[in-house]
């Protein structure tokens, strides 16, 4: 056995308990772990080379376990927390859920944004999630934004844009910009949309939906296989939609128990949806369509959106998170039970 095979077979490390073994069982079950853990051998080619049954084989591979013959570790790379992200997906019933490290603590940790690294492990999550031919939607979002700035690779497919920008004079540094990087390390089609976000009434809104442009970008939205979305909780700066309404209009949602926000769409601490007039005034896509949405992807960290996390996990719109571990713990003891996110609720019911 090589040097390589010993740190992961180790015969001779065998300790009190496994000197219970005599000197041939030894043998023979280090011979048999090396086919097996090493060499990739299936329990019958094994049992075929020794002569014995494939059940000796399997009790042979378990008494190494059990004896610490055989140390198996899993290793993840250092940023992603396995652990958590194991547990997170468990408690909120998501398809994924991927935990990285936060980084190092700051005096002004409330105030920090976003991780940066959420972008990247986002970005090489959708890497895994998209096919070829799919429809990959993306919301706006710093932290979408980042995600998109970070793909370097992508099946072909078509990326549309699901909602407004924040300022269309900034267009060309935000979503739109985010849709045409997807697009060009796709190959594929792109489908931005030239339009705020918000607008100052729903008959503006309801004009801007059907210029031609924007239509085209619509009609895309019942074909999105994949979604990315950020989620921001209702503070200054963290909330796009916040930081773009009237003190009086802030005040108004506030009342009725805002706890997050999720492309123009905002949500109480329960995931049910709040303020749904505002939908009328914004151009992006449906709460409903989202729910059709198999694969939507919410990235977003931080202690401070912990809450606005939990909720909008609790909505059914969302089935995967790329979070961080300071907001991981929260959420790992936010509240009672949550409803299966896979079960996609409806956010409009009781």
């Amino acid at each position: 056995m090589n040097s390589s095979e010993e740190s992961a077979v180790s015969a001779m490390s065998a300790g009190r308990s496994a000197m219970r073994m005599g000197p041939a069982e030894l043998v023979q079950a280090a011979a048999m772990a090396r086919r097996f853990y090493l060499e990739g051998k299936s329990k019958i080619q094994i049992a075929e080379e020794f002569g014995v049954s494939r059940f000796k084989v399997a009790r042979v591979l378990e008494t190494a376990l059990e004896r610490d013959l055989v140390r198996i570790e899993i290793r993840v790379p250092a940023e992603l927390d396995a652990e958590r992200s194991d547990a997170l997906r468990a408690r909120y019933g998501l398809r994924h859920a991927v935990v990285v490290e936060s980084p190092a603590a700051t005096e002004d940790i409330d105030d920090s944004p976003d991780p940066e690294n959420l972008g990247e492990v986002a970005a090489g999550l959708l890497g895994e999630l998209v096919n070829e031919g799919d429809v990959l939607g993306l919301a706006w979002g710093r932290s979408t934004i980042n995600m998109a700035a970070a793909l370097d690779a992508l099946p072909p497919c078509t990326v549309v844009q699901l909602t407004g920008v924040y300022d269309a004079g900034t267009a060309e540094r935000g979503s739109v910009e985010a849709v045409r990087r997807a697009a060009q390390v796709s190959g594929g089609d792109a489908h931005p949309i030239y339009a705020p976000m918000l607008l100052p009434d729903a008959a503006t809104a309801a004009a801007l939906r059907h210029q031609t442009g924007i239509a085209r970008a619509f009609e895309y939205f019942d074909k999105v296989t994949v979604a990315a979305v950020s989620i921001g909780s209702w503070e200054p700066g963290i909330s796009t939609v916040h930081d773009m309404l009237t003190d009086e209009e802030r005040a108004h949602y506030a009342s009725l128990g805002v706890a997050a926000e999720m492309s123009a769409h905002l949500f109480d601490a329960e995931g049910r949806r709040v303020g749904r007039d505002l939908g009328e005034r914004c151009i992006t896509v449906e709460a409903d369509r989202l729910r059709r949405i198999p694969e939507v992807v919410a990235i977003a960290g931080g202690q401070r959106k912990a809450a606005a996390i939990d909720a909008v996990l609790r909505s059914g719109l969302v089935t995967s998170l790329v979070t961080d571990t300071a907001a991981a713990d929260q959420l790992l003891i936010a509240g009672s039970a949550p409803r299966p996110a896979l079960d996609r609720a409806d956010p409009d019911g009781e």
